[in-house]
């Protein structure tokens, strides 16, 4: 069943785009029976006054007239087998040309620009197609519904499997770090506190998805999750295709503007933390909330039925069985609040805005979801969580209401150099570009508007965050990820054409529904290049910055043979965490990355780089050994995000190198490291 459409929208025809229409044609009368005796009442007997009021009466019964209906509400047609097979073309030279490209490129080199000027151009093509051939699949009437979802996947095979093909080591320092937290829980057996391994605790106060990730790791009996995390961006991608169609589906059936908006969401969410993270999994979990709530937990309005989940609860008669069947997704609801609580620090608190402004909407008064949530999330603070809390609840304090401040990068966060300018500017307007479709879109359809108001609510819900917490100079992009499902299914509503249908009824017609010629339309081709554009941006905000993402296996090589070799109780240094393993074996190695300093200490090791190094390493026991690092992924950071100049940090590695202070145990073609030297040699 469909969203229902009330009288006053149904009557005006400029109040309903085609892709906001949700209602069923109206049906044919039905031919009377032949044998049917007639029951009309002699002229002669009717008065004139009846007659009026009779005819009044019938008038204000009759149904109101159709103004039109999307081409996608049009009663089921027939897919002759060209009308199936026309988009498999497109979709599979696409993927030919996607596999071509991934063989012919060479990622050994990269410059500023990352993997967008490493690409052979046939990517640029296949990924061209795609997008003409999704297009075309989604405004043809007759295209069968099935390949809309091959398109989006084949898309996300192209976003995210690019890299997972053409790199042979997980992308991302963090990724590392929480495949160490695996491989500690493994090894340890247990949680800890900070008491045994310091600052990591806080990942012991979330252990949910690192718990789940090793339970993953002994079923599969690989060594590590390195084994796998590098197909986790495409794995979590995937992840999201479900709640997010089930909340779309919510306010509309129409595909073409299901898909679309799938496909929006996937070329806008650029922010990159579909890696391997705690948060990949709780932003699915979130959505799957969300559509539990949208299609669960509403009441039936003048925009929503409620018998097939579109925005209230299951209907029947019978009132055990619908609270059996509350019941049932009462239980669901708080497996994956608890899901989300325990993975992720700042999900929930996501999730508790989202179903707050939900509440304020009188479709959604059913108190259980948001207070379920808030319960569980405050118990998890107030017992596991609480360490990590209290000691930082004074500068979450400090900075609530400090909206600059949160919003900022700060010092080491800017963007250097021409590429990485140019990449984070395509990454910007993207994101600008979306949100401009959006408005577009709700401007553009008040009917859409009216009944998908709870996305508009769910996109905007996030915004406050941005006076709560810094998040690590994140929450800007953390905020711009939770808006995006709403966002992105207004931005759909923007480019898809208002086409509409009429229908000539008659008896003779049977009920048929006809379709009218299009109307001429100017900038016909607007849409798709708005399509096409936004797709080809997707991979210089995604992949552009992948010159300090990558880390070959040469480096993983180099950090590997030191950490290795140290004994218990050692010290690695290095500029900053940018290189694998930075985090390896924290249970009984420390580290220190000399650039989180002060800068006024950075300054002091710019002056005199091994006398201040050796200083700040001195503290060492034995039998414990303190180690510096120099790997090519420090100095992409250092340079690339406006940390040091490459020649500064060369110096600082010079100096080492040269000081009689310092000792060469590693080094290759990616970087090198020291020790340094004992008292007495």
């Amino acid at each position: 069943m469909r969203p229902s459409i009330t009288p006053r929208e149904r009557s005006d025809p400029e109040s309903a785009p085609a892709h906001e229409s949700g209602h069923e044609p109206p049906r044919a009368p039905e031919p009377t029976p032949a044998s049917a005796p007639s029951r009309a009442r002699p002229a002669s007997t009717a008065s004139p006054k009846a007659s009026a009021a009779s005819a009044k009466a019938s008038a204000a019964s009759a149904p109101p007239a159709d103004p039109g209906t999307d081409l996608a509400d049009l009663p089921p047609v027939g897919y002759g087998w060209r009308a199936v097979l026309h988009p498999a073309p497109a979709l599979l030279l696409a993927l030919a040309l996607w596999g071509w490209a991934v063989t012919h490129t060479d990622v050994s080199d990269l410059d500023d620009f990352g993997l967008v000027t490493a690409l052979h151009p046939t990517f640029w093509a296949g990924l061209a197609l795609l997008t003409a051939g999704f297009w075309s699949t989604v405004r043809g009437p007759r295209r069968h519904p099935a390949w809309a979802p091959a398109y989006v996947v084949a898309l996300l095979v192209m976003e995210r499997a690019t890299q997972a093909v053409l790199y042979p080591t997980p992308l991302y320092a963090w990724a590392w770090k929480h495949d160490a937290v695996i491989d500690h829980l493994l090894t340890a057996g247990r949680l800890q506190n900070a008491d045994a391994i310091g600052d990591m605790a806080v990942y012991d106060q979330w252990p949910g998805f690192f718990a789940a990730q090793a339970t993953l790791v002994r079923l599969l009996g690989v060594d590590s999750a390195a084994q796998f995390m590098t197909w986790w961006p495409l794995v979590s991608s995937l992840m999201l295709l479900l709640p997010l169609v089930l909340i779309y589906r919510t306010f509309t059936e129409d595909r073409r503007l299901i898909w679309t908006g799938v496909w929006i969401f996937c070329v806008a969410n650029w922010v990159g933390q579909d890696y391997f993270s705690p948060q990949s999994v709780a932003f699915a979990l979130h959505l799957g909330v969300l559509a539990v709530v949208l299609r669960r937990y509403g009441r039936p309005g003048p925009a929503a039925d409620g018998a097939d989940g579109t925005g209230g609860p299951a209907g029947g008669s019978d009132p055990s069985a619908a609270r059996q069947r509350q019941a049932v997704w009462t239980v669901l609801l708080t497996l994956l609040v608890v899901a989300v609580v325990i993975s992720h620090q700042l999900t929930p608190g996501m999730l508790i805005v989202s179903l707050a402004a939900l509440f304020l909407t009188r479709r959604y008064r059913d108190r259980v979801p948001i207070l379920t949530t808030a319960v569980i999330f405050l118990a998890w603070c107030l017992t596991a969580a609480l360490p990590f809390l209290s000691a930082a609840m004074p500068d979450m304090i400090r900075s609530i209401g400090d909206i600059g401040g949160n919003v900022s990068t700060g010092y080491g966060a800017t963007p250097t150099g021409t590429g990485a300018v140019l990449t984070s500017w395509a990454a910007r307007l993207l994101s600008a570009s979306a949100l401009l479709l959006a408005a577009v879109g709700v401007w553009r359809g008040p009917v859409l508007r009216r009944r998908a108001m709870p996305l508009l609510l769910i996109a905007a819900a996030p915004l406050p965050m941005l006076g709560a917490s810094s998040y690590g100079s994140e929450m800007i992009f953390r905020v711009l990820m939770f808006m995006l499902p709403g966002a992105a299914f207004f931005a759909a509503a923007a480019l898809l054409p208002a086409e509409r249908a009429a229908h000539e009824r008659s008896p003779e017609a049977s009920g048929r529904a006809t379709v009218a010629p299009h109307p001429p339309r100017r900038y016909v081709w607007l849409p798709l290049l708005a399509l096409l554009a936004g797709t080809l941006a997707f991979v210089p905000s995604y992949s552009g910055k992948d010159r300090l993402s990558y880390f070959p296996p040469a480096e993983v090589d180099l950090v590997r043979q030191v950490v290795d070799a140290a004994p218990d109780d050692s010290l690695v240094v290095a500029s900053d965490r940018n290189y694998p393993l930075a985090f390896d074996q924290y249970g009984r190695l420390g580290h220190y990355w000399f650039l989180d300093d002060a800068r006024e200490h950075v300054d002091r090791i710019l002056r005199d780089p091994a006398a201040t190094l050796a200083a700040d390493m001195s503290a060492v026991e034995a039998p414990g050994r303190a180690y510096v690092l120099f790997t090519r992924g420090q100095f992409a950071n250092a340079e690339m995000n406006g940390l040091l100049t490459e020649a500064q940090l060369a110096g600082i590695r010079d100096a080492v190198a040269a000081s009689p202070l310092f000792e060469r145990v590693a080094a290759n073609e990616a970087g090198v490291a020291y020790v340094l030297k004992e008292a007495g040699r």
